[in-house]
């Protein structure tokens, strides 16, 4: 039943085909800019902070948060912002007059049925170490097997590809990357708003109610214990962000949970997981919290937590690229890279050479490797984050926002 209604409401789009027709039509204001995430059911990623930004600096421009989310409009309202309901009157309405469409997936993250004519600038969520869009070849929107396949995803592909103008990077050396990847020669190098906080704070940042109980939960873990046997040692926070994909359950085939459990313990570890949010795994993760395992919610944020963690372990997620900018260690875990590369995803670069840090496949090495952090003898990779870091970001002062702002108001004139 539910795959029946899915089928329908995707094809009950072309009956509102006309109206994206007739959105070019109407008259839109260069000062009104529209933000969304996440297909409209975030506040999170570029667009949270590039918003964020404009509002707190005084730019000369409305911005505006549109969700499919009420509760997401009303925290906004709460703390002084503007921002509409997309089914509100208020949301159509500046849906139709905004000049400025501002999102990190496609303009459906805001409107796309209302995105005729406005400027729309994909501000992306991430550096890709693997293969995207267009260069994704397991892609089925982008390459469909057959003629039947093709006609099936038409309206993906439309509502998907056709309204980016503009997309966002980092580096002049990944401009090829995003060009072929978007069909586009439109690339901006401005950098990502949401890596100003990790380099100075400029913004102030916003959380939800999900969120806020979260940072309490992790400060209150970190503070020392003095009636801990390991209070000598001060906590270590571990940030494990693994990337979706169909052989992510492979992780509890090499992982026993309660002797790495144990082992968190006798080095005062947290051991934090941030799923991806298609994860399947969620409730299977949620099982396993205790004391030093914590599972932070699918919805939440990871750039508020960045500047607190002490080692990210990850697999091919681009959260790695993020984290250079701390210059901390991290720890690729990639259990399943023969199987994941054949079936899932290929690579923009070789694994190997840029991914900086060591590379373990078993719970054993992964021990071993923690260890080796926490206990000061080894992080030798700092010329290596260095280097990568230097190629995927032209430059790391913490104005990206700024950038891109003037970047904007220059296409708009």
């Amino acid at each position: 039943m539910l795959k029946a209604i899915s089928i329908i409401k995707y094809w009950a789009q072309i009956f509102v085909i006309p109206i994206y027709g007739l959105s070019f039509l109407w008259p839109r204001n260069k000062k009104i800019w529209v933000f969304g995430s996440t297909f409209g059911n975030r506040f999170a990623d570029n667009p949270k902070y590039l918003y964020l930004y404009l509002n707190q600096n005084n730019r000369d421009v409305r911005p505006i948060w549109v969700s499919k989310k009420r509760e997401i409009v009303t925290m906004l309202n709460n703390q002084g912002y503007e921002a509409y309901y997309l089914k509100s009157f208020r949301g159509i309405w500046f849906c139709l007059l905004a000049k400025v469409y501002l999102f990190d997936n496609y303009s459906k993250d805001i409107s796309f049925i209302l995105s005729g004519g406005a400027l729309k600038i994909n501000l992306w969520h991430g550096i890709p170490l693997k293969k995207i869009n267009h260069d994704n070849r397991f892609d089925l929107v982008r390459h469909p097997k057959n003629l039947r396949d093709y006609f099936k995803t038409a309206l993906r592909r439309m509502s998907d590809e056709k309204p980016s103008h503009y997309v966002l990077t980092t580096s002049d050396f990944l401009l090829p990357i995003f060009s072929s990847a978007f069909q586009t020669k439109n690339v901006l190098t401005s950098g990502y708003p949401r890596n100003d906080t990790l380099v100075q704070v400029n913004i102030s940042n916003m959380l939800n109610k999900e969120e806020s109980e979260f940072i309490n939960v992790i400060e209150k873990m970190l503070q020392n214990d003095q009636n801990d046997l390991n209070d000598h040692m001060q906590k270590k926070l571990i940030l494990y962000m693994p990337t979706f994909r169909e052989s992510e359950t492979k992780f509890f085939e090499c992982m026993d949970m309660i002797t790495f459990q144990n082992f968190l313990e006798q080095t005062n570890c947290i051991f934090c997981i941030k799923l991806h949010p298609k994860s399947k795994l969620q409730g299977r993760f949620q099982e396993i919290r205790n004391d030093n395992i914590m599972v932070i919610p699918a919805a939440t944020d990871p750039y508020i937590i960045l500047n607190k963690v002490d080692i990210l372990i990850t697999d091919y997620s681009s959260i790695y690229f993020d984290f250079l900018l701390t210059d901390k260690p991290i720890v690729f875990f990639p259990y399943d890279f023969k199987e994941y590369t054949m079936n899932s995803r290929d690579m923009y670069f070789d694994y190997d050479e840029f991914t900086p840090g060591n590379k373990v496949f078993k719970q054993s090495e992964l021990q071993i490797e923690i260890d080796k952090i926490i206990s000061g003898n080894e992080d030798n990779h700092t010329k290596y984050r260095d280097r990568i870091r230097n190629l995927v970001f032209d430059k790391v002062d913490g104005s990206a926002s700024e950038r891109l702002y003037e970047d904007i108001k220059q296409i708009i004139g």
